[in-house]
């Protein structure tokens, strides 16, 4: 979502909204919750101010050459992988609770859910973060991607069995940890050579193909800039690593998004009697709506996300303010959605959980899944001029 030309006068009544419900929240929840809550609304504001996305660093990487994004998620991931490798030496989070990473097994369901998914992101426009953080901004798009997100992913959740995801599964390769075969500081190292080398990659290529800028929003200076502005990638690359470091502290588990939305979803179908989730492998014999949509971490930090978003377009006068939407785009945004949440699902995470979390964790998946969703975001692209949308040109500046 670009900003306008000129600064919009702060919506101070959704201001005033927007930090009540935080408030209110916050009192309700026990300190670990209201912490992990807190968390997300710092999430929300740094997704929103730099319009960090994955969908579209991806797209910019195969359209045109223009990598400076993807070096961004470079620094994400040396700076998370660090941070995570102190957490895990030191052994223990918030109250002495053990600290657990993202590992998964490499298999047909790790390999197509993450190629689904890329293509998804590209024919909704953003990312799992990223429909949240529009959505909290007030986006139509991204408020409609996201409930094909979540349909999805309950639609994934409901035949993962089909797919006989797990360590034992045929044709699945157990969770590969690089921590416990190079050692904590081996594996650490072993990412930071490959990050430091895609990012590289990418300066050489950016070199290669000349490609264009990035689009720079314009918007306030000074002070003002960080409520109300653009944040360079760089910033939000730092800020977003230091704060999943503190929800792996808080809650003994990295940031993530998917589940979350999967229990909203499990919710919704249960409580319409349009089925009984508790019969799907996923949810094992439990009740989705025995759960508390506030007691589970990714479920208060994607709460916390949109509170955030909502708080930054408030700020910034832009929330709700949308441009006309084709029905081409919208149909785009509802399949797209429905492909990330399924392929989230199978994938065992989306950008943030299987992606981010899974190689900071020194998890081989997370780099399996990287490969993937770059290969579906190639077929992404293909797709787009189907539904009106266009792909960067070397002759526009790109966002």
């Amino acid at each position: 979502m670009a900003e306008p030309k000129q600064a919009a006068r702060p919506q101070y009544g959704l201001l005033l909204l927007g930090f009540l419900a935080v408030i209110w929240l916050y009192w309700l929840l026990p300190v670990a919750q209201g912490l992990l809550l807190l968390l997300g609304v710092g999430l929300g504001i740094s997704l929103f101010h730099a319009r960090f996305g994955f969908s579209s660093a991806f797209r910019q990487l195969l359209s045109v050459g223009q990598g400076r994004a993807l070096q961004a998620h470079m620094l994400l991931l040396a700076v998370t992988a660090t941070l995570f490798a102190l957490l895990f030496a030191l052994g223990q989070g918030l109250g002495g609770q053990p600290l657990t990473g993202y590992l998964a097994p490499i298999g047909p369901g790790l390999l197509l859910g993450a190629f689904l998914f890329g293509v998804g992101m590209q024919l909704a426009g953003g990312c799992a973060s990223g429909t949240l953080y529009a959505t909290g901004g007030g986006s139509l798009i991204g408020l409609v991607a996201l409930v094909g997100f979540i349909a999805g992913s309950v639609l994934g959740a409901w035949n993962l069995e089909f797919w006989t995801l797990g360590p034992g599964a045929v044709g699945s390769l157990p969770p590969i940890s690089l921590a416990e075969r190079l050692g904590l500081w081996g594996a650490l190292a072993l990412t930071l050579g490959c990050v430091g080398g895609l990012a590289l990659l990418a300066e050489w290529i950016i070199r290669k193909r000349q490609p264009p800028p990035l689009f720079q929003p314009r918007g306030p200076k000074g002070w003002a800039r960080i409520l109300r502005g653009t944040w360079p990638l760089w910033v939000a690359a730092l800020v977003l690593a230091v704060l999943n470091a503190a929800v792996l502290y808080v809650s003994g588990r990295p940031w993530g998004v998917t589940y979350g939305l999967t229990l909203w979803g499990s919710q919704a179908v249960e409580a319409l009697g349009l089925a009984q989730p508790a019969f799907w492998g996923f949810w094992n014999g439990q009740s989705p709506l025995e759960l508390s949509p506030l007691g589970h971490p990714t479920s208060l930090t994607n709460l916390g996300i949109l509170l955030g978003a909502l708080l930054s377009a408030a700020a910034a006068g832009v929330f709700g303010k949308n441009p006309p939407l084709a029905w081409k785009t919208l149909l785009a945004a509802v399949i797209g959605g429905l492909l990330m949440g399924y392929g989230a699902r199978l994938a065992y995470g989306c950008n943030i959980g299987a992606y981010i979390g899974g190689v900071a964790s020194f998890s081989l998946h997370g780099w399996v899944w990287l490969v993937m969703a770059l290969l579906g975001t190639g077929a992404g692209l293909l797709l787009r001029p189907w539904f009106g949308l266009k792909n960067p040109k070397p002759t526009d500046s790109v966002c």
